[in-house]
């Protein structure tokens, strides 16, 4: 049976949540507010529940979850975007705290992005920027302070990459900076933005990412992996958990369309992940191979059955 319970930050950063609800028998899962992680853990439970385990969700910050995998108050995380999150994934992962169990988004990336009709007028990499700098009246928009691209472009500022040293980071939301993107589109104006893949606005924006030789955003022009964390012990002790975790992935068009269904369209979580999985069945059946109940049978069969696919 799923057992969803939202946690205040302040609870869990306290150590209020202890190993009596934390524990070993239900299987808990750190969830940002971020549409797209939020899916993908209703699409887990709906999936883990036909085979017996109860699970819990634990609603708190990124920096909240991995206190929580440390101190064991959190068991699953599926949204560790690295290279954005190194910080605080590597010392974990480097003592055996957590394990990385997968790569759970094909195609992830985060760079700067600009409407189509601009990138079709030739302004493609970010060594454009610059001498088109009037156009741009001299900003970039981003999503917020303190995020890792804000980082980014602050470091890429104050070392005049690209010729950016007299640019303006303008940073807003992700609402507000998105919001800006879809009103210069609207009067095909010129505006360069921190975009990234899955979202919905690759979806709905006509847009194009900006080529960067020098990876301000990382290694192959901000190729991204968004990795599935799972404490060390838990893993070790679970190894049928970690085996359906290991199968369970995505591509980003299809995280795309979820954020979309939820975020935007603000469809409940519960429909958008059983509509996925009605339509994936083949891919259900992947994530599930080798993996069993908790009786032992196969978990294909008893998925299938108890969901109807």
């Amino acid at each position: 049976m799923k057992l969803p319970l939202t946690v205040t930050f302040s609870a869990l950063a306290c150590g209020l949540a202890t190993h009596a609800t934390a524990d070993d028998a239900t299987l808990d899962f750190g969830v940002p507010a971020w549409p797209g992680i939020t899916v993908k853990t209703e699409i887990a439970q709906q999936l883990l529940e036909p085979l017996g385990y109860d699970t819990r969700r634990h609603d708190v910050g990124l920096q909240v979850i991995y206190q929580g995998l440390e101190s064991g108050d959190v068991d699953v995380f599926l949204g560790g975007w690295m290279p954005a999150q190194r910080e605080m994934f590597e010392p974990l992962e480097a003592d055996g705290t957590i394990q990385s169990l997968a790569n759970n988004v094909d195609g992830a990336q985060m760079t700067l992005a600009v409407p189509e009709y601009l990138y079709e007028q030739g302004i493609r990499s970010f060594a454009d920027l610059d001498e088109n700098r009037d156009r741009f009246d001299g900003k970039i928009h981003g999503f917020g302070a303190g995020s890792a691209a804000s980082e980014i472009l602050n470091a890429a500022i104050g070392d005049d990459a690209w010729g950016l040293g007299d640019w303006q980071l303008v940073d807003t939301s992700t609402v507000g900076m998105l919001g800006a993107a879809r009103d210069a589109i609207e009067r095909e104006e010129a505006i360069v933005w921190v975009g990234w893949t899955p979202h919905w606005m690759n979806l709905e924006l006509p847009m194009r990412y900006l080529d960067d030789p020098e990876d301000l955003f990382g290694e192959n022009n901000g190729e991204s992996d968004v990795l599935t964390l799972m404490r060390g012990d838990y893993a070790e002790s679970h190894p049928n958990l970690a085996e359906f975790f290991s199968q369970f992935a995505f591509s980003a068009e299809e995280q795309s369309w979820m954020i979309r269904e939820y975020g935007q369209e603000e469809r409940d979580v519960d429909d958008v992940a059983s509509q996925w999985i009605r339509d994936n069945a083949e891919r259900v059946e992947a994530m599930l191979a080798d993996v069993t109940d908790r009786d032992g049978e196969p978990a294909w069969s008893t998925v299938r059955e108890s969901l109807s696919l």
